[in-house]
């Protein structure tokens, strides 16, 4: 059965989207699907109830006047991204974002709206089969990362988080970073198409990582009934940090691709006090798909 059709991929801003651009090429070869490329563009009225008081009508229409310009020029630098892309990239067709797309070979397309991107990327993300994000660095593209906790939070589907540096090469190692939890679940479901076709796939598994649910052993067993073989390998926190234990056993395996439940805890606790999904976001160089 084929397990990946659509793939979404919103960007939102300049940073990181060449790498983006790379990995979902590869992702629509891999599965012959379709790359949906979506911009939602910001619109400049948003801004008014922020703009405070003692700010006149004219300092008002002036700041949406601002914000308009500067969307339009943002949303007009990536659309020639994509087309240069599309351009440098030509196995693989540019179709018109609407269905049908092509079947039995890659396609990808450009699409843009205006609104509310926590709304729209959501909205597209749940009749897509995961969601690639750019690397959500901080900066001046701090909204990209609006894009991910979207998905992760009101999608019902996993999101794969570009690298910042762009993989060239087909996935062939694939670790799965397991602890019990349904967040877990969740993502080893969604890496199963990677796994099935990959050389080596390896279940990492640490004591406190684990919460109370399956044991890696039982991954191994249920990846089997899927035909594919895997080990399992426990794996240390370094300096009592679990995300930074996680991605060294990753890179002693070779790892190229990641995949783990996010945010086991509330979004809020890992923003203030760290945790396991927070540093690898902020330290991966692999592909890390997510899922809760």
């Amino acid at each position: 059965m084929k397990q990946v059709s659509k793939i979404l991929l919103p960007i939102s801003g300049l940073r990181n989207i060449e790498a983006a651009f790379v990995l979902g090429a590869n992702f629509a070869r891999r599965f012959q699907a379709h790359l949906a490329v979506l911009h939602v563009r910001s619109d400049g009225r948003d801004i008014a109830p922020l703009a405070g008081e003692g700010l006149t009508g004219g300092m008002v229409e002036e700041l949406i006047a601002s914000a308009e310009r500067e969307g339009n020029r943002l949303s007009r630098e990536i659309q020639q991204a994509f087309e240069s892309f599309g351009a440098r990239t030509p196995d693989i067709e540019v179709v018109p974002p609407r269905i049908p797309f092509p079947q039995g070979r890659p396609s990808m397309s450009f699409n843009m709206f205006q609104g509310p991107e926590h709304e729209i990327v959501p909205w597209h993300a749940r009749l897509s089969d995961f969601t690639l994000v750019p690397h959500p660095d901080t900066g001046d593209d701090v909204s990209s990362s609006e894009a991910l906790h979207a998905v992760l939070f009101d999608s019902g589907r996993p999101a794969v988080i570009a690298p910042r540096e762009p993989l060239r090469h087909m996935v062939k190692r694939v670790c799965i970073g397991w602890n019990g939890t349904a967040e877990a679940a969740s993502a080893l479901r969604g890496v199963l198409a990677w796994a099935s076709t990959a050389e080596r796939v390896r279940v990492l598994h640490c004591n406190d990582y684990q919460r109370r649910g399956p044991d890696a052993r039982e991954v191994v067993d249920y990846l089997s009934m899927h035909g594919i073989a895997a080990d399992r390998v426990e794996f240390s926190a370094i300096d009592r940090d679990i995300g930074r234990g996680l991605l060294a056993a990753c890179q002693d395996f070779g790892a190229d691709m990641l995949a783990m439940g996010a945010y086991s805890h509330s979004r809020l606790r890992q923003l203030i006090l760290g945790g396991v999904t927070r540093h690898i976001l902020e330290n991966s160089t692999l592909p890390v798909l997510m899922s809760r």
